[in-house]
């Protein structure tokens, strides 16, 4: 079978032994870096454990004094991970999972944003223009992240004055800075999200709202967990961004009824309506300074 393989294709064989090459020095290289990295571990901990002796040979108990350095020596589990995630990376399925939170975080990141808004509408006014790839997918991603990071730009100030600097200074811990950036963020998307919305959500999650309280801005800051104020937040940014769509696609479709209208009228029935309205789109839009309203009106509709 092998020598059937080789006559048939002779590239497809040398690629398949060149891989299982590699393949196998990969594997061999990773076995020696393994064995070394336990016995250096074997090594450090019968060092620490000759340490801890000192030369009458009497062995030194917790709380006394060594004329030698103090050396720290981590211990598993202490890590920032492991009191946010409970993840500390020393096993391989709690590295799979953190490469996974790694991956999902600049998509939450974004959900929890403006982002999400600015990229639609200005993929909205793409559409309506006819421009096809003008501008292209980077350009309008490039404008939708600096637009939210001027948007957010006070939430992220206040949640670094309350949360993050007290936590490098080691005023506060892990778990209560988490807490405290997440008002910040909290009151954002809740200013921004229908109470309709919120509501809806409230019922599908089953939270139980104690008899007689209302629903106030302090209680949704302070009770409301973050897993049904962001799905109440992304449904809201969809519904306005689709309206803001639908606003700018009015003006557009109203260039397209005149100009699909004129050629019918003077018998030009194989020329296509959109390359004669294309150009007077893009003139309308450069006339009437588009740009500047557009990005006006996505930041104005955001409230403070």
């Amino acid at each position: 079978m092998l020598k059937r393989l080789i006559n048939a294709d002779k590239k497809l064989a040398l690629r398949f032994f060149v891989s299982f090459l590699l393949s196998a020095v990969l594997i061999a290289l990773f076995c020696g870096l393994s064995a070394y990295a336990a016995s250096s571990e074997s090594g450090n901990s019968s060092a620490v454990t000759s340490d801890t002796s000192d030369t009458s040979g009497s062995t030194a108990k917790p709380g006394d004094y060594t004329d030698s350095e103090a050396t720290s020596v981590g211990t598993p589990g202490s890590s920032v991970l492991q009191e946010v995630i409970g993840v500390d990376a020393s096993q391989p399925l709690e590295i799979i999972i953190l490469l996974t939170l790694i991956a999902l975080a600049p998509s939450l990141l974004i959900m929890m944003t403006c982002f999400m808004r600015i990229v639609i509408v200005l993929g909205f006014l793409r559409s309506a223009m006819q421009t096809q790839n003008t501008p292209p997918n980077m350009v309008l991603t490039g404008i939708a992240l600096f637009l939210t990071i001027f948007i957010m730009a006070p939430v992220f100030s206040e949640i670094n004055d309350t949360a993050y600097q007290p936590y490098v200074n080691e005023k506060i811990t892990t778990e209560e800075a988490l807490e405290t950036a997440s008002v910040p963020l909290k009151r954002f998307m809740l200013k921004q999200t229908t109470n309709d919305d919120l509501e809806f959500f409230i019922k599908l999650s089953k939270t139980e709202i104690p008899e007689g309280t209302e629903l106030t801005d302090e209680y949704k800051q302070t009770k409301l967990p973050l897993s049904t104020i962001i799905p109440s937040f992304i449904i809201s940014e969809l519904k306005r961004a689709f309206q803001m769509g639908f606003m700018i696609f009015l003006p557009f479709l109203i260039i397209d009824i005149v100009v699909g209208s004129t050629l019918m009228s003077m018998g030009m029935m194989m020329l296509p309506p959109a390359m004669i309205s294309m150009p007077f789109k893009i003139l309308v839009f450069v006339l009437a300074d588009g740009w500047n309203l557009m990005i006006g009106s996505l930041v104005s509709s955001y409230n403070w």
